[in-house]
Protein backbone atom coordinates (compact mmCIF):
# COMPACT_ATOMS: atom_id res chain seq x y z
CA UNK A 1 0.00 0.00 0.00
CA UNK A 2 1.71 3.06 -0.65
CA UNK A 3 0.41 5.22 2.11
CA UNK A 4 2.11 2.55 4.27
CA UNK A 5 5.60 3.79 2.52
CA UNK A 6 5.00 7.33 2.38
CA UNK A 7 7.74 9.66 4.12
CA UNK A 8 6.12 10.98 8.19
CA UNK A 9 5.67 14.54 7.63
CA UNK A 10 5.20 16.55 11.19
CA UNK A 11 2.36 19.63 10.65
CA UNK A 12 2.47 20.80 14.44
CA UNK A 13 1.37 18.40 16.51
CA UNK A 14 0.02 16.00 13.92
CA UNK A 15 1.49 13.48 11.89
CA UNK A 16 0.95 12.72 8.22
CA UNK A 17 2.29 9.94 6.06
CA UNK A 18 4.00 6.51 6.32
CA UNK A 19 0.76 4.60 7.00
CA UNK A 20 -0.70 7.25 10.16
CA UNK A 21 -4.71 7.78 9.82
CA UNK A 22 -5.83 9.98 6.80
CA UNK A 23 -5.94 13.66 8.20
CA UNK A 24 -9.28 15.84 7.56
CA UNK A 25 -8.02 19.48 6.61
CA UNK A 26 -10.56 22.60 5.42
CA UNK A 27 -9.53 26.08 4.49
CA UNK A 28 -11.58 29.46 5.97
CA UNK A 29 -13.71 31.16 4.07
CA UNK A 30 -13.22 34.52 6.53
CA UNK A 31 -11.31 37.33 5.94
CA UNK A 32 -7.66 36.34 7.48
CA UNK A 33 -7.01 39.31 8.43
CA UNK A 34 -10.69 39.54 10.43
CA UNK A 35 -8.97 37.11 13.50
CA UNK A 36 -12.47 36.79 15.72
CA UNK A 37 -14.56 35.60 12.87
CA UNK A 38 -11.06 33.46 11.72
CA UNK A 39 -10.71 31.85 15.26
CA UNK A 40 -14.63 31.26 15.69
CA UNK A 41 -14.58 29.66 12.14
CA UNK A 42 -11.59 27.30 12.96
CA UNK A 43 -13.37 26.33 16.08
CA UNK A 44 -16.50 25.45 14.78
CA UNK A 45 -14.24 23.46 12.03
CA UNK A 46 -12.72 21.75 14.82
CA UNK A 47 -15.46 20.86 16.57
CA UNK A 48 -16.86 19.14 13.79
CA UNK A 49 -13.90 17.05 13.28
CA UNK A 50 -11.16 19.20 11.25
CA UNK A 51 -7.86 17.95 11.46
CA UNK A 52 -5.66 20.50 9.88
CA UNK A 53 -6.88 24.23 8.88
CA UNK A 54 -5.29 26.57 6.24
CA UNK A 55 -6.06 30.34 5.84
CA UNK A 56 -5.22 32.19 2.98
CA UNK A 57 -2.57 34.71 2.74
CA UNK A 58 -3.13 37.21 0.18
CA UNK A 59 -1.53 40.72 2.03
CA UNK A 60 1.42 41.09 4.52
CA UNK A 61 -1.25 42.29 6.67
CA UNK A 62 -3.05 38.72 6.59
CA UNK A 63 0.66 36.81 7.05
CA UNK A 64 0.88 39.04 10.33
CA UNK A 65 -2.36 37.65 11.63
CA UNK A 66 -0.98 34.31 11.53
CA UNK A 67 0.73 34.55 14.86
CA UNK A 68 -2.58 35.42 16.92
CA UNK A 69 -4.96 33.26 15.41
CA UNK A 70 -2.35 30.10 16.01
CA UNK A 71 -2.32 31.21 20.15
CA UNK A 72 -5.95 30.53 20.00
CA UNK A 73 -6.89 27.76 18.16
CA UNK A 74 -6.06 23.75 19.06
CA UNK A 75 -5.29 22.61 15.25
CA UNK A 76 -2.07 23.32 13.10
CA UNK A 77 -2.06 26.42 10.65
CA UNK A 78 -1.35 26.23 7.29
CA UNK A 79 -0.79 29.42 5.27
CA UNK A 80 -1.77 29.41 1.72
CA UNK A 81 0.15 31.26 -0.97
CA UNK A 82 0.34 32.76 -4.45
CA UNK A 83 3.00 34.25 -6.45
CA UNK A 84 4.74 36.77 -2.97
CA UNK A 85 7.51 35.05 -1.46
CA UNK A 86 7.79 37.52 0.68
CA UNK A 87 4.33 36.25 2.10
CA UNK A 88 5.42 32.99 2.30
CA UNK A 89 8.53 34.10 3.76
CA UNK A 90 6.29 36.87 6.17
CA UNK A 91 3.93 33.72 7.11
CA UNK A 92 6.59 31.13 8.42
CA UNK A 93 7.76 33.81 10.73
CA UNK A 94 4.28 34.24 12.40
CA UNK A 95 4.24 30.51 13.31
CA UNK A 96 2.63 29.52 10.36
CA UNK A 97 3.13 24.96 11.12
CA UNK A 98 2.77 24.55 7.16
CA UNK A 99 2.81 26.55 4.39
CA UNK A 100 1.43 25.95 0.81
CA UNK A 101 3.08 27.13 -2.46
CA UNK A 102 3.24 26.58 -5.78
CA UNK A 103 6.81 26.93 -7.00
CA UNK A 104 6.06 27.70 -10.54
CA UNK A 105 4.06 30.75 -9.76
CA UNK A 106 6.45 32.14 -7.05
CA UNK A 107 9.09 32.94 -9.22
CA UNK A 108 12.85 31.99 -9.98
CA UNK A 109 15.56 30.66 -7.59
CA UNK A 110 15.85 33.53 -6.41
CA UNK A 111 12.79 33.81 -5.13
CA UNK A 112 12.12 30.43 -4.04
CA UNK A 113 15.40 30.07 -1.85
CA UNK A 114 14.59 32.63 0.75
CA UNK A 115 11.33 30.86 1.38
CA UNK A 116 13.40 27.40 1.84
CA UNK A 117 15.42 28.79 4.03
CA UNK A 118 12.43 30.04 6.43
CA UNK A 119 11.33 26.86 6.48
CA UNK A 120 14.37 25.24 6.89
CA UNK A 121 15.25 27.60 9.76
CA UNK A 122 12.14 26.08 11.64
CA UNK A 123 11.93 22.79 9.99
CA UNK A 124 8.26 23.79 8.91
CA UNK A 125 6.61 21.66 5.89
CA UNK A 126 6.08 22.86 2.56
CA UNK A 127 3.07 21.97 0.66
CA UNK A 128 3.92 22.03 -2.85
CA UNK A 129 0.50 22.28 -4.85
CA UNK A 130 0.20 22.19 -8.25
CA UNK A 131 -3.45 22.67 -10.10
CA UNK A 132 -4.63 21.71 -13.57
CA UNK A 133 -5.79 25.34 -14.02
CA UNK A 134 -1.94 26.81 -12.97
CA UNK A 135 -0.11 24.40 -15.36
CA UNK A 136 3.60 26.02 -16.84
CA UNK A 137 2.85 26.78 -19.78
CA UNK A 138 5.75 25.01 -21.38
CA UNK A 139 4.59 21.53 -20.05
CA UNK A 140 1.27 22.61 -22.07
CA UNK A 141 2.85 23.24 -24.79
CA UNK A 142 5.40 19.83 -24.51
CA UNK A 143 1.87 17.61 -24.02
CA UNK A 144 -0.49 19.86 -25.96
CA UNK A 145 -3.19 20.49 -23.26
CA UNK A 146 -3.63 20.11 -19.62
CA UNK A 147 -3.54 16.02 -18.41
CA UNK A 148 -2.38 13.95 -16.01
CA UNK A 149 1.15 13.69 -17.18
CA UNK A 150 1.67 17.30 -16.93
CA UNK A 151 0.64 17.79 -13.68
CA UNK A 152 2.71 14.83 -11.97
CA UNK A 153 5.40 16.44 -14.20
CA UNK A 154 5.23 19.53 -13.14
CA UNK A 155 4.98 18.70 -9.50
CA UNK A 156 8.49 16.52 -9.40
CA UNK A 157 9.84 19.08 -11.17
CA UNK A 158 8.98 21.72 -8.62
CA UNK A 159 9.97 19.33 -5.87
CA UNK A 160 13.37 18.74 -7.45
CA UNK A 161 13.90 22.40 -7.57
CA UNK A 162 13.79 22.00 -3.09
CA UNK A 163 15.57 19.27 -2.95
CA UNK A 164 18.24 20.44 -4.95
CA UNK A 165 18.25 23.34 -2.28
CA UNK A 166 18.52 21.12 0.35
CA UNK A 167 15.12 20.36 1.89
CA UNK A 168 12.85 17.59 1.86
CA UNK A 169 10.45 18.15 4.44
CA UNK A 170 7.72 18.51 1.71
CA UNK A 171 3.85 17.30 0.62
CA UNK A 172 2.45 17.28 -2.65
CA UNK A 173 -0.73 18.37 -4.12
CA UNK A 174 -1.84 18.13 -7.78
CA UNK A 175 -5.48 18.97 -8.37
CA UNK A 176 -7.49 18.89 -10.83
CA UNK A 177 -11.18 19.70 -11.12
CA UNK A 178 -11.34 16.80 -13.99
CA UNK A 179 -12.24 13.58 -12.07
CA UNK A 180 -10.82 11.05 -14.00
CA UNK A 181 -7.49 13.65 -14.55
CA UNK A 182 -7.08 13.68 -11.15
CA UNK A 183 -7.40 10.03 -10.58
CA UNK A 184 -4.64 8.96 -13.14
CA UNK A 185 -2.42 11.83 -11.87
CA UNK A 186 -2.79 10.00 -8.17
CA UNK A 187 -2.35 6.68 -9.59
CA UNK A 188 1.22 7.92 -11.72
CA UNK A 189 2.75 10.20 -9.06
CA UNK A 190 2.25 7.26 -6.13
CA UNK A 191 4.70 5.42 -8.31
CA UNK A 192 7.54 8.00 -8.24
CA UNK A 193 7.38 9.88 -5.20
CA UNK A 194 8.06 8.38 -1.24
CA UNK A 195 6.62 11.89 -0.11
CA UNK A 196 3.12 12.20 1.40
CA UNK A 197 -0.05 13.47 -0.73
CA UNK A 198 -2.77 15.54 -0.07
CA UNK A 199 -6.01 14.80 -2.13
CA UNK A 200 -9.00 16.17 -3.35
CA UNK A 201 -10.83 17.41 -6.74
CA UNK A 202 -10.30 21.03 -6.55
CA UNK A 203 -13.33 23.20 -7.28
CA UNK A 204 -15.41 20.63 -7.12
CA UNK A 205 -18.58 23.05 -7.14
CA UNK A 206 -21.79 23.27 -4.85
CA UNK A 207 -22.16 20.68 -1.97
CA UNK A 208 -24.49 18.53 -3.96
CA UNK A 209 -22.26 18.08 -6.97
CA UNK A 210 -19.21 18.78 -5.35
CA UNK A 211 -19.83 15.98 -3.25
CA UNK A 212 -20.74 13.55 -5.56
CA UNK A 213 -17.01 14.71 -7.68
CA UNK A 214 -14.88 14.21 -4.41
CA UNK A 215 -17.17 10.89 -3.27
CA UNK A 216 -16.18 9.33 -6.71
CA UNK A 217 -12.64 11.01 -7.40
CA UNK A 218 -11.37 10.33 -3.44
CA UNK A 219 -13.35 6.78 -3.13
CA UNK A 220 -11.05 5.52 -5.75
CA UNK A 221 -8.11 7.00 -5.37
CA UNK A 222 -7.85 6.32 -1.12
CA UNK A 223 -9.33 2.82 -1.86
CA UNK A 224 -5.86 2.28 -3.67
CA UNK A 225 -4.04 3.00 -0.89
CA UNK A 226 -3.00 6.45 -2.06
CA UNK A 227 -3.28 9.37 0.31
CA UNK A 228 -2.05 10.81 3.42
CA UNK A 229 -4.47 13.62 3.89
CA UNK A 230 -7.58 15.20 2.29
CA UNK A 231 -9.96 18.08 1.78
CA UNK A 232 -13.43 17.86 0.18
CA UNK A 233 -13.87 21.19 -1.75
CA UNK A 234 -16.98 22.72 -1.70
CA UNK A 235 -18.77 26.18 -2.89
CA UNK A 236 -20.17 26.41 0.61
CA UNK A 237 -19.98 26.52 4.62
CA UNK A 238 -16.35 24.84 4.94
CA UNK A 239 -18.07 22.69 7.98
CA UNK A 240 -19.48 20.42 5.17
CA UNK A 241 -16.27 19.63 4.13
CA UNK A 242 -15.99 18.20 7.13
CA UNK A 243 -19.15 16.39 7.22
CA UNK A 244 -18.30 15.14 3.72
CA UNK A 245 -14.85 13.75 4.50
CA UNK A 246 -15.55 11.90 7.35
CA UNK A 247 -18.49 9.85 5.75
CA UNK A 248 -15.74 8.81 2.55
CA UNK A 249 -12.93 7.77 5.25
CA UNK A 250 -15.77 5.67 7.09
CA UNK A 251 -16.96 3.82 4.33
CA UNK A 252 -13.82 3.19 3.34
CA UNK A 253 -12.98 1.87 6.73
CA UNK A 254 -10.09 4.46 7.00
CA UNK A 255 -11.82 6.20 9.96
CA UNK A 256 -14.21 5.09 12.84
CA UNK A 257 -16.26 7.11 15.64
CA UNK A 258 -19.06 9.19 14.58
CA UNK A 259 -22.80 8.00 13.99
CA UNK A 260 -23.48 6.53 10.62
CA UNK A 261 -26.96 7.22 10.02
CA UNK A 262 -29.30 5.67 7.28
CA UNK A 263 -32.27 5.85 5.91
CA UNK A 264 -34.46 4.64 3.01
CA UNK A 265 -35.66 5.96 0.23
CA UNK A 266 -39.37 7.48 -0.33
CA UNK A 267 -41.57 5.45 -1.87
CA UNK A 268 -45.28 5.35 -2.12
CA UNK A 269 -45.77 3.73 1.76
CA UNK A 270 -44.01 6.33 3.48
CA UNK A 271 -46.51 7.69 6.16
CA UNK A 272 -44.31 10.06 7.84
CA UNK A 273 -42.22 13.60 6.55
CA UNK A 274 -38.71 11.33 6.14
CA UNK A 275 -36.89 13.80 4.56
CA UNK A 276 -37.47 16.33 7.70
CA UNK A 277 -36.78 13.57 9.98
CA UNK A 278 -33.54 11.67 8.78
CA UNK A 279 -32.42 15.60 8.56
CA UNK A 280 -33.30 16.40 12.14
CA UNK A 281 -31.66 13.14 13.50
CA UNK A 282 -28.25 13.51 11.45
CA UNK A 283 -28.02 17.01 12.63
CA UNK A 284 -29.07 16.38 16.40
CA UNK A 285 -26.46 13.14 16.28
CA UNK A 286 -23.29 15.25 16.18
CA UNK A 287 -23.76 16.22 19.76
CA UNK A 288 -22.79 12.31 20.52
CA UNK A 289 -19.15 10.80 20.14
CA UNK A 290 -20.65 7.02 19.64
CA UNK A 291 -19.45 4.80 17.15
CA UNK A 292 -22.89 2.92 15.87
CA UNK A 293 -25.27 3.03 13.30
CA UNK A 294 -28.72 4.65 13.13
CA UNK A 295 -31.44 4.32 10.97
CA UNK A 296 -34.72 6.43 9.94
CA UNK A 297 -37.32 4.29 7.89
CA UNK A 298 -40.19 5.76 6.76
CA UNK A 299 -42.82 2.95 7.73
CA UNK A 300 -43.88 0.51 10.99
CA UNK A 301 -44.29 -2.19 8.21
CA UNK A 302 -40.86 -2.60 6.34
CA UNK A 303 -39.17 -0.28 8.39
CA UNK A 304 -38.50 -2.94 11.50
CA UNK A 305 -37.11 -5.64 9.28
CA UNK A 306 -34.96 -3.46 7.04
CA UNK A 307 -33.38 -1.96 10.44
CA UNK A 308 -31.79 -4.92 11.54
CA UNK A 309 -28.39 -4.11 10.91
CA UNK A 310 -28.40 -0.75 12.66
CA UNK A 311 -28.28 -0.35 16.24
CA UNK A 312 -30.88 1.85 16.69
CA UNK A 313 -33.54 2.99 14.68
CA UNK A 314 -36.64 4.56 14.25
CA UNK A 315 -39.58 3.90 12.15
CA UNK A 316 -43.19 6.12 11.92
CA UNK A 317 -46.26 6.49 9.75
CA UNK A 318 -49.93 7.51 10.29
CA UNK A 319 -48.93 9.12 13.66
CA UNK A 320 -47.45 6.33 15.49
CA UNK A 321 -43.95 5.36 15.70
CA UNK A 322 -41.58 2.63 16.97
CA UNK A 323 -38.46 2.63 18.68
CA UNK A 324 -36.25 -0.23 17.53
CA UNK A 325 -33.01 -1.58 19.23
CA UNK A 326 -30.74 -4.33 17.88
CA UNK A 327 -33.76 -5.66 15.72
CA UNK A 328 -36.39 -5.67 18.44
CA UNK A 329 -39.09 -2.84 18.83
CA UNK A 330 -39.16 -1.68 22.06
CA UNK A 331 -40.89 1.09 22.38
CA UNK A 332 -44.35 2.32 20.14
CA UNK A 333 -44.91 6.05 20.76
CA UNK A 334 -46.69 8.86 19.14
CA UNK A 335 -44.69 10.26 15.84
CA UNK A 336 -44.17 13.63 17.33
CA UNK A 337 -42.10 12.18 20.20
CA UNK A 338 -39.66 9.66 17.94
CA UNK A 339 -37.13 12.53 17.77
CA UNK A 340 -36.81 12.99 21.48
CA UNK A 341 -36.78 9.33 22.42
CA UNK A 342 -34.09 8.58 20.04
CA UNK A 343 -32.09 11.04 21.57
CA UNK A 344 -32.48 9.61 25.17
CA UNK A 345 -31.76 6.64 23.83
CA UNK A 346 -28.36 7.75 22.37
CA UNK A 347 -27.83 9.74 25.85
CA UNK A 348 -28.63 6.31 27.39
CA UNK A 349 -26.04 4.42 25.07
CA UNK A 350 -22.96 6.87 26.57
CA UNK A 351 -23.43 5.78 29.55
CA UNK A 352 -23.47 1.82 28.60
Amino acid sequence: MYRNKTKVIRIGDRVIGGGNPILIQSMTNTKTEDVVGTVSQIAKLTKAGCDIIRCAVPNMQAAKVLKEIKKQIDIPLVADIHFDYKLAVAAIENDADKIRINPGNIGGDEKLRPVIDAARERNIPIRVGVNSGSLEKDIIAKYGHVNAEGLVESALNNVKRIEDMGYDNLVISIKSSDVMMCIKAHELIAKKTHYPLHVGITESGTVNAGNIKSSLGLGIILYQGIGDTIRVSLTGDPIEEIKSAKIILRNLGYRTGGIDVVSCPTCGRTGIDLIRLAGEVEEMVEEFDLHIKVAVMGCVVNGPGEAKEADIAIAGGNGMGVLIKKGEIIRRLPEEELLEALRQELINWETY
